[in-house]
């Protein structure tokens, strides 16, 4: 049932329409007892017919047609694929798809000095009153309180965990069984071994998008954040004063919030970083949130 599974499966990743191919063909056999091209080719590609042969799905009966091998896996095989919003896109719903967009749209404002004024100013009326009672530092470590915990939550919502391990899980079996192939120099086990690996490629796609799916809802929110901060310090110039002096972690006394630390990294760039890298991973061991699987 298993090898049957993953069989659709890796079909059905390459081509979605193969999905009712293996629908009609099952409904065939199971109608007459046997399957021939002539009574399925209105429905299938010549190309889709030679994969449900090539994968094994269809075996000979002998010359007088094909027979599915595993009839009920196939069947629950298909129940367990049939796709979803998300799942017809490696996890991407529309939604994700407007978000990223609208992220993109925002990213632009990094370049764009009136894009940049026009999210800061709007911003200012929410953070504003914070930054009106708080030193501009706290502000900021405020903000990356509130970015870090809303980038980690989403991690959490939006992460297949469970199938990023089956997947790895997967590689790790093959990598054995290819490593004790070898050793016995079975070449028919190797070639299926390949083809297997083959078929995973589509898999590996897929677990990249389903890794990436929460960052255009990450940027969606730290991005508007991170551009007020921007229009803050180069904008309305907080910080540029003369007898302005501020203390840096590993740093040191900086004598601006434009000063640069690192090459062309400015010191209020270097304070967000460092507060929002160190705030994320103790967010994370705080709420025991895992991002990556085990």
């Amino acid at each position: 049932m298993a090898r049957t599974a993953q069989k659709v499966e890796s079909l059905v990743a390459e081509d979605t329409s193969m999905e009712s191919s293996i629908e009609t063909v099952l409904e065939t056999a199971e109608d007459k007892g046997v399957v021939k091209w002539g009574d399925v080719s209105d429905d299938l590609t010549s190309g889709q017919w030679g994969r449900l042969i090539e994968k094994g799905i269809l075996i000979d009966a002998d010359g007088d047609g094909f027979v599915i091998d595993d009839p009920d896996g196939v069947r629950d095989a298909l129940e367990d694929a049939e796709p979803d919003d998300e799942e017809s896109d490696g996890g991407w719903s529309s939604w994700d798809k407007i978000a990223l967009v609208g992220s993109l749209a925002f990213f632009v404002g990094y370049w764009n000095p009136s894009i940049r004024d026009q999210i800061g100013a709007v911003l200012d009326l929410v953070i504003g009153p914070l930054d009106a009672v708080l030193p501009f530092y706290l502000v900021i470590l405020v903000l990356a309180v509130l970015t870090g915990l809303w980038s980690t939550l989403l991690q959490d919502r939006l992460t297949n965990l469970e199938g990023m391990s089956d997947y790895q899980e997967k590689q790790k079996e093959l990598r054995e069984r290819e490593e004790r192939a070898k050793e016995q120099d079975d070449e028919e086990a190797l070639e299926e071994i390949r083809q297997e690996q083959m078929d995973m490629m589509s898999d590996q796609f897929g677990m990249m998008k389903q890794q990436f799916r929460s960052m255009p809802w990450i940027m969606l929110f730290t991005i508007p954040v991170f551009l007020w901060v921007y229009w803050q310090v180069l904008g309305v110039g907080i910080g540029s004063g003369s007898a302005t002096v501020i203390v840096m972690p590993l740093i040191g006394e900086v004598s601006s919030w434009q000063a640069g630390i690192i090459g062309p990294m400015q010191a209020w760039i270097f304070w967000y970083i460092l507060c929002s890298m160190s705030l994320s991973q103790f967010l994370r061991k705080s709420l025991n949130i895992q991002t990556s699987p085990t």
